[in-house]
């Protein structure tokens, strides 16, 4: 059966959803489900995604969304399609940017306004210590003492995933839940389920719907879900292929060393077309860097 609505999983997807200035009640909406009411957003601006360290040495970081709420909070928003080493420590890294750019020129006290980077994650951790946590969705992190105290409270990691979420529709409890549930389930959608009743859901799904976009529109988003098929195919396959791998551990060594190259190779060639067709559609190096894992080097080799 033909999609009705985009992929919220792929960039053009998630950008036209949540990253335009028209969306901005979406965005509103569903940062507010995630934050304690305390903290409730009434306005966003949007900032810069492409920002640039300090010096032209400095590495440069994309994010997916940026934006600043009214008391000068600053927000990042990213889809993260597959596992990607070092993931938690590009997170941190991230964070590093909206901090540093608060600095003011001449005497400064140092006074900080909140930061939260929330990850929206395709796929799961797999360093958790406890039953529990394996199959949670939302992870909320802060910096804490070795009593499990607050420490500082303005630097907060929020993590939502996704295949951890399995809730039906007559389950739905919070605002959050209803997100989720439409984040994880738009694009097998071919109407619009009862529970989604109000205004901004409303205008999730008309936004949402291919019908409305143009031609150009159109071919940006099969490019982008292109992209994000022949990358799920990749990691898909490395899952597949490792659990295989698992079951050959009996055969003589050099020939499970010999079937793993292949496999790997296999793997990295795969990733090196998802770069390609990513630079075709005039994605930047860093992006694709993001995309596929694969190094600056390889990438411009390409």
């Amino acid at each position: 059966m033909k999609a009705k609505y985009v992929n919220p999983f792929t960039d053009f997807g998630f950008k036209k959803i949540f990253g335009e200035e028209a969306s901005k009640p979406l965005l509103i909406d569903f940062l507010n489900a995630l934050l304690p009411p305390e903290d409730k957003i009434y306005q966003l601006n949007f900032r810069n995604t492409e920002q640039t360290g300090l010096s032209e040495y400095d590495r440069r970081a994309i994010f997916d969304i940026y934006c600043e709420n009214e008391k000068g909070e600053k927000f990042i928003v990213e889809l993260q399609k597959a596992k990607q080493n070092f993931f938690k420590d590009r997170t941190i890294y991230y964070a590093t940017f909206p901090i540093r750019e608060q600095a003011e020129k001449g005497e400064w006290n140092y006074e900080l306004k909140s930061v939260y980077c929330i990850g929206i994650l395709d796929f799961t951790f797999d360093d958790y210590e406890t039953e529990p946590e394996k199959h949670e969705v939302l992870h909320t992190i802060k910096l804490k003492n070795q009593h499990g105290k607050v420490f500082y409270d303005k630097l907060t990691f929020i993590y939502l995933e996704m295949p951890n979420f399995k809730l039906a529709e007559q389950e739905l409890a919070s605002r959050l839940d209803k997100w989720l549930y439409f984040i994880k389930n738009l694009e097998d959608f071919q109407q619009i389920p009862s529970i989604f009743s109000d205004e901004v859901f409303n205008q999730a799904f008309e936004k949402a719907e291919l019908a409305k976009l143009g031609q150009s529109e159109m071919d940006k988003y099969e490019s982008s879900l292109k992209i994000y098929r022949d990358l799920k195919g990749v990691m898909d396959t490395a899952f597949d292929e490792g659990k295989l791998e698992g079951k050959l551990e009996g055969l003589v060594e050099g020939k499970l060393e010999g079937l793993a190259e292949g496999k790997l190779e296999g793997i990295v060639e795969a990733l090196k077309t998802t770069a390609r067709n990513a630079k075709q559609m005039g994605l930047s190096t860093e992006e694709i860097v993001k995309l596929t894992g694969l190094s600056n080097q390889e990438i411009e080799k390409l």
